[in-house]
């Protein structure tokens, strides 16, 4: 067991350490720099500009703005944000509790009604609602994330104006209100980035859970459950969906990096103030700083998600341990 932790650290490692680099490198391969829109303008002086780009070590050979940022990255010094103003370290602080809170509960309700739909699916093999379910599914599945957050902005924000539109909370009076109303408040800017997010994920969870449901149902401790007396129902949910969950521990590693994705489309459409919307801002206006620390942030919580889902599954599995 010892040996499976060590190596799975040192693979997280490898690749945040990897995904970071290869980021540092693009950002500051493209063309222009954080400075260029307040700099390269007329009746800004060329001496401003150097002074001012000495100033922020752009003017440093990219081996050495590397070196400069890798050393800076122990000391939580990740550098100054040129769109916000204020330093880097700050901003991911304001912004990463509201992405793991939209994806966590996002992650939680995609995980439950997955499941759920899965057994529904297995419990009545090739009827009308196990094929209809399917359907739906694959319907979801098949839908970008970003389409289906504007569709739903559309729907429940303008035709039918029954949530907010965006935000975390609402700008006018949410600091008026008394506590109960402005936690209502709260949760209602909630509701449809979660739901987004949620309907995506649920639909690869179900079709995952279906098929491990469908691998473990011919098993012969399923004939011996059912000689014993129990139904078919009973069966499922009591034998089969223990074993086949197994399966489903694994994919909750593999549906972080896809749901870290997708949390960027839809805090960029809901306006919703956390690390996709920061990064996505940051790109627009060549903010090096805040970029590359955002991708090593995100990569670092992906990593330590998937990690985590490996321990579970060693945990669950003592063939894992044994390796």
């Amino acid at each position: 067991m010892r040996r499976y932790l060590i190596g799975r650290l040192l693979q997280a490692v490898s690749v945040v350490f990897l995904v970071t680099t290869l980021t540092f490198l693009l950002v500051h391969l493209a063309p222009g720099d954080p400075l260029s829109a307040a700099l390269d303008r007329p009746g800004v002086s060329e001496s401003v500009r150097a002074q001012w780009r000495a100033q922020f070590g752009l003017d440093r050979p990219l081996g050495e703005q590397y070196v400069r940022w890798l050393a800076s990255i122990p000391r939580g010094e990740l550098g100054y944000s040129f769109s916000h103003r204020r330093p880097v370290r700050d901003v991911l602080l304001d912004a990463l509790p509201r992405t793991l809170l939209l994806a966590g509960l996002a992650l939680a309700f995609s995980f439950a009604l997955g499941i759920a739909v899965g057994v529904l699916q297995a419990e009545r093999l090739g009827s009308s609602r196990d094929r209809w379910l399917g359907r739906v599914l694959l319907l979801l599945y098949s839908v970008p994330d970003f389409w289906l957050a504007l569709l739903a902005l559309m729907l429940f924000a303008y035709k039918l104006p029954l949530l907010p539109p965006g935000g975390i909370v609402d700008p006018v009076m949410h600091d008026y209100l008394p506590f109960g109303r402005r936690l209502l408040d709260r949760l209602a800017h909630l509701v449809l980035p979660v739901l987004t997010l949620t309907l995506l994920s649920s639909a690869m969870v179900a079709r995952h859970q279906r098929s491990s449901l469908l691998a473990v149902l011919p098993s012969d401790w399923m004939r011996t459950a059912l000689a014993k007396g129990l139904s078919w129902r009973d069966a499922v949910r009591r034998h089969a969906l223990r074993n086949a969950l197994l399966s489903t521990i694994t994919l909750l590693g593999l549906s972080l990096p896809a749901l870290a994705g997708g949390t960027v489309f839809v805090e960029k459409v809901f306006a919703w103030p956390g690390m996709g919307l920061v990064t996505v801002n940051a790109i627009a206006a060549r903010d090096y700083a805040l970029i590359t620390a955002g991708v090593l942030v995100i990569s670092i919580v992906v990593v330590v998600g998937a990690l985590l889902a490996d321990l579970a599954v060693a945990a669950a599995d003592p063939r894992v341990r044994m390796q």
